[in-house]
């Protein structure tokens, strides 16, 4: 039986706020990871990012998924994934987010990986029919792989953004569960 929460390079594993706070106040001094992955230019500490993610696994219900990111060549973190499910469960639908932190580990296939690791656990454990993002217009990088993932464009919050004094468009994106097994053969 095939270990569901690995892919060809990376594997989702147990969310730790500690080593996951700690990780992004080191990745948050990188402004371009700051850039593409939140709205606020704000840096936090590493006590105050180990709270924030304590609380985020404290609060925690059954719609939320949370799950690291390591490399599977040397078990190292790369980032952290989760889907929250929406609408309750008669819906089945959920926003999933991703972030990969260390800026030499982008471009390599390890966000891709985990987004395929993650839609295979959200369609086949979980049972959604839907799987949602949003991602930043000027994120070409993290748009082209979620397209490799088999996401589609569905719409665009026109100047939903400010960032470096100019208003950008947040895009939609979304893959359904017949899409996804269409692409995958299972």
């Amino acid at each position: 039986m095939k270990d569901i929460l690995k892919g060809e390079l990376v594997r989702l594993s147990a969310f730790d706020p500690e080593e996951l706070g700690k990780a992004y106040a080191i990745w948050n001094r990188d402004s371009e990871f700051k850039r593409m992955l939140d709205t606020s230019a704000r840096l936090h500490s590493a006590k105050s990012t180990i709270d924030f993610f304590k609380k985020m696994v404290d609060e925690a219900t059954p719609e939320n998924h949370l799950f690291a990111i390591r490399a599977l060549e040397d078990n190292r973190l790369l980032g952290d994934i989760d889907i929250d499910v929406v609408s309750g469960w008669i819906g089945r639908n959920a926003f999933v987010g991703i972030g990969i932190g260390n800026r030499n580990d982008w471009g390599k296939g390890y966000g891709t990986d985990a987004m395929k690791v993650m839609l295979r656990y959200a369609f086949t454990e979980v049972n959604l029919d839907r799987v949602t993002l949003t991602v930043f217009e000027y994120n070409p990088r993290a748009i082209r792989s979620y397209e490799k993932a088999g996401f589609r464009h569905e719409g665009r919050m026109r100047g939903g953004l400010l960032k470096d004094g100019k208003r950008w468009d947040m895009l939609y994106m979304g893959i359904l569960r017949d899409e996804w097994i269409k692409i995958t053969g299972v």
